[in-house]
């Protein structure tokens, strides 16, 4: 069977109405959500968008931006985050939705505020309620790692393990294609050891572009996916540079500059290396996502 194709839709502020046509049209079967839950109030009105273009909630990405971190030294914020975190666990219950892949700490800061054994202390109590919340909400937690020039906290699969079992036997983890290159001494043997606990798994190459843009070897990395029963979605999370040389296409082609989005829209995007992609621009790679997975997936 065909694995379920997922996307992310931070990676471009653009109606909610926009993203789910362009998934349509480009072959996906869901969307994993961005994690601003006041931005799909009233719910209602999101999973009627959802349903007029036939795509469905796989579930929600923290967005853990400043003032989001349920590792840090001001108490309060830990309080308040564990509240945004519970907020986007209803969304996903309200929308259909089944796995909450959570990031622990603020992306971006690479600096400790405590020793370990005082951090990873925070991480638990914080993550606690949270799990509870999920049980309620019947939606499954995904501990994701990302790699170290993101955060400080947790980068490799055996790290998210052991926090996940301190949490609670039914919390599971995230693992990315482009984050496990860049940190699993044997990528493959993450996904591996991972095994049943893989509740989620995100997709970029190598250089966080589009799967068959970069050196991973796609038809590998599924069928690993397949040996270990994974049965989620494949979520999409591109990530393109923006090149400002003559050596760029859009020099030669100019697309319609037609992307608007907040200052913090803005901000998170650039802070992780990508840029404002125009409609154009973004339809491509999520069609040479679709088209490179359907075309070296096990049959």
């Amino acid at each position: 069977m065909a694995f379920r194709l997922s996307a992310h839709n931070w990676m471009r502020p653009e109606p909610l109405e926009v993203t789910c046509k362009r998934l349509h049209e480009c072959g996906f079967w869901g969307i994993e959500i961005m994690g601003e839950p006041d931005l799909y109030k009233p719910f209602k009105n999101t999973r009627e968008i959802l349903k007029a273009h036939k795509i469905e909630c796989w579930g929600a990405v923290t967005i853990m931006i400043k003032c989001r971190d349920l590792i840090n030294a001001d108490y309060y914020l830990r309080y308040g985050s564990i509240q945004y975190v519970k907020d986007c666990l209803t969304m996903i219950h309200e929308l259909g939705g089944e796995v909450l892949t959570l990031v622990p700490s603020e992306v971006g800061k690479i600096n400790c505020m405590a020793s370990p054994e005082v951090e990873w202390k925070w991480a638990v109590e914080s993550l606690k309620p949270i799990a509870d919340h999920a049980r309620k909400e019947g939606v499954k937690i995904a501990l994701e790692p990302l790699n170290r020039f993101e955060t400080n906290f947790m980068n490799r699969h055996d790290q998210a393990l052991a926090l996940a079992k301190e949490v609670g036997d039914d919390v599971g983890v995230c693992l990315d294609a482009f984050h496990i290159n860049i940190e699993e001494k044997d990528p493959l043997g993450a996904i591996k050891a991972v095994g049943k606990k893989l509740f989620d798994f995100h997709i970029a190459d190598n250089n966080r572009r589009a799967p068959g843009d970069g050196k991973w070897d796609w038809a590998t990395l599924l069928k690993t996916l397949k040996e270990i029963g994974y049965e989620g979605c494949l979520t999409t999370e591109f990530v393109i540079p923006n090149d400002r040389t003559p050596c760029s296409p859009r020099f030669a082609k100019k697309h319609s500059d037609d992307t608007k989005g907040t200052a913090a829209e803005e901000k998170f995007i650039v802070d992780h290396g990508g840029y404002m992609m125009s409609n154009e621009e973004y339809s491509v790679h999520f069609q040479r996502t679709h088209d490179h997975i359907r075309a070296v997936e096990p049959k």
